[in-house]
C-alpha cells in the first residue's frame, strides 16, 4: 500500500495525538509526560524505543533488508506563553503553550511511525525516529548528538509546520533555509572620573559607542553583499549618573547568516574590532561569543529526493517555494554528523481559522497539515533508503 493512501488512514490518529500534546504542553528539557506518552504510543505499535537526550525519545524501525540509516526528527517542546485561544484542546498548563507547532511535529512523526511500521517489509535499512526535546532553548539537538544517537545516520530529515504557507504545500528547496544564531557579549573596562574632566579618565561609554558603530562594518565591508548576514546589538549599558564618567560598558548582540563560511568568520571579526577599538581609546575589552545554532542548510541531493517525495504524496502542485528565514533552528546541529534536509509543511488555511504567526498566543494550524507531515516523513525515509 502506498504512503499516499496510508497517510489518509492515520489522519484521525494524528489529530488525536496533536490535540493531546497541545492540551498538555511542557517547557524545553522538561518534556517528561510527553516523553512518556510518545514511548507508550511507539510501544503500542511494536516499535523499539528508548530515552535519549534527557527528555527525548528514539524509536527504531528496521527493514527486512540491510542498508542505510535515516533519522527523522520531530521537536516536542512548547513555549513559555499563555494561550489566548478558546479551543477544546486549549493548554491545561498555565503559562505554557504549543505556539510554534511542535505538537504537530510530534503527532506527525508518530503517525509516520504507524505508516513505516506497516511497510517495514519494504524498507531497506533502518529508520530512527528522533523525538527531540528543547528546540526552543537550542539544547535538545546537541543533547541527542552527545548521546550518540545520530552517529550511525547517513542523513537526517526534519520539518516545520509553517503558518506562512498554505496547507497542501511543502517547501524542500536546497541550500540555506534558516539562519545561524550566534550570541555575544562585550565587557569594556575604562577608567571612571568626573564628567567635567574626561581627560582624567577613559570613557567606557564612548568606547562602547565606537565599538557598536565599528561592528557594523563587518556586514557592510567584510562580508560579500551576495551573502545575507545580520549583526545586531540589542543591549548597551554604561554609566550611573549624568556627571560621572563611566568606567565600564556592556554590550550584547546576535549574528545571523546562511553560510558556514560567514558563520565561522564572525567570532574572529568581532574580536578583532572589539580589541582594536578598545586599544585605540586606551581601554580594555573582553568578548564572549557562543554559537546557539548553525545555519540550516539543505543538502542538494537530499533536496532532490525530497522533491520527488512531495510529488509522490501531493503531486506537482504540492511543491512550493518559501523564502529563507533569519529565524534559527537547532536541527542544524545534526549537520555536524550527517547531511540534512529540512522541509516547511504548509499549515495555513484562512477559510478554516484565523491566521496568527508562530509564537503568537492565538497560534493554531489547519490539522489537515498533520497527515501531510506524516506523509513526507514516511515517503522521504522510503525514498532515501530504497534508492
Amino acid at each position: 500500500m502506498s504512503v499516499k493512501v496510508l497517510m489518509d488512514q492515520v489522519a484521525a490518529y494524528g489529530v488525536e495525538m496533536r490535540r493531546h500534546f497541545h492540551s498538555h504542553p511542557e517547557a524545553s528539557m522538561k518534556e517528561y509526560e510527553t516523553q512518556k506518552r510518545v514511548m507508550e504510543e511507539l510501544e503500542k505499535m511494536g516499535v523499539e524505543c528508548f530515552k535519549a537526550g534527557g527528555t527525548g525519545v528514539v524509536g527504531v524501525i528496521k527493514g527486512q533488508a540491510p542498508g542505510k540509516t535515516i533519522g527523522l526528527r520531530a521537536d516536542m517542546d512548547a513555549l513559555e506563553l499563555t494561550e489566548e485561544s478558546d479551543v477544546p484542546y486549549k493548554s491545561q498548563n498555565e503559562g505554557i503553550m504549543h505556539g510554534c507547532g511542535h505538537d504537530g511535529h510530534t503527532a506527525g512523526l508518530l503517525s509516520a511511525a504507524k505508516i513505516l511500521k506497516s511497510l517495514e517489509g519494504e524498507i531497506k535499512g533502518t529508520v530512527k525516529l528522533l523525538f527531540q526535546p528543547g528546540e526552543e532553548t537550542a539544547k535538545g539537538a546537541q543533547a541527542l548528538v552527545d548521546d550518540g544517537v545520530v552517529d550511525d545516520c547517513d542523513a537526517v530529515f526534519g520539518l516545520h509546520l509553517w503558518n506562512d504557507l498554505e496547507v497542501g504545500k511543502i517547501s524542500v528547496e536546497p541550500g540555506g533555509r534558516m539562519a545561524s544564531a550566534g550570541i555575544f557579549n562585550i565587557k569594556i573596562k575604562g577608567k571612571g572620573g568626573h564628567g567635567s574632566m574626561p581627560n582624567q579618565g577613559v570613557d567606557a561609554a564612548l568606547v562602547g559607542a565606537a565599538t557598536l558603530m565599528n561592528l557594523q562594518s563587518i556586514v557592510s565591508r567584510e562580508i560579500s553583499p551576495l551573502d545575507p548576514a545580520v549583526l545586531s546589538i540589542g543591549i548597551f549599558k554604561s554609566g550611573t549618573r549624568f556627571n560621572v564618567l563611566p568606567g565600564e560598558a556592556y554590550l550584547e548582540g546576535t549574528t545571523r547568516c546562511f553560510s558556514m563560511e560567514v558563520n565561522d568568520a564572525f567570532e574572529e571579526q568581532i574580536d578583532r574590532i572589539v580589541q582594536n577599538t578598545a586599544k585605540a581609546y586606551r581601554a580594555e575589552a573582553v568578548l564572549d561569543y557562543s554559537q546557539l545554532v548553525l545555519p540550516t542548510i539543505n543538502d542538494p541531493e537530499l533536496a532532490k529526493i525530497a522533491r520527488e517525495s512531495v510529488i509522490s504524496i501531493l503531486g506537482e502542485a504540492g511543491v512550493a517555494e518559501v523564502p529563507k528565514t533569519t529565524g534559527g533552528e537547532d536541527f542544524s546541529i545534526f549537520s555536524k554528523k550527517a547531511p540534512t534536509m529540512f522541509a516547511f509543511v504548509g499549515s495555513k488555511n484562512t477559510a478554516k481559522l484565523d491566521y496568527y504567526p508562530h509564537h503568537h498566543p492565538k497560534f493554531d494550524i489547519d490539522e489537515d497539515a498533520l497527515k501531510n507531515a506524516a506523509g513526507i516523513y514516511a515517503q522521504f525515509a522510503l525514498d532515501f533508503l530504497n534508492r
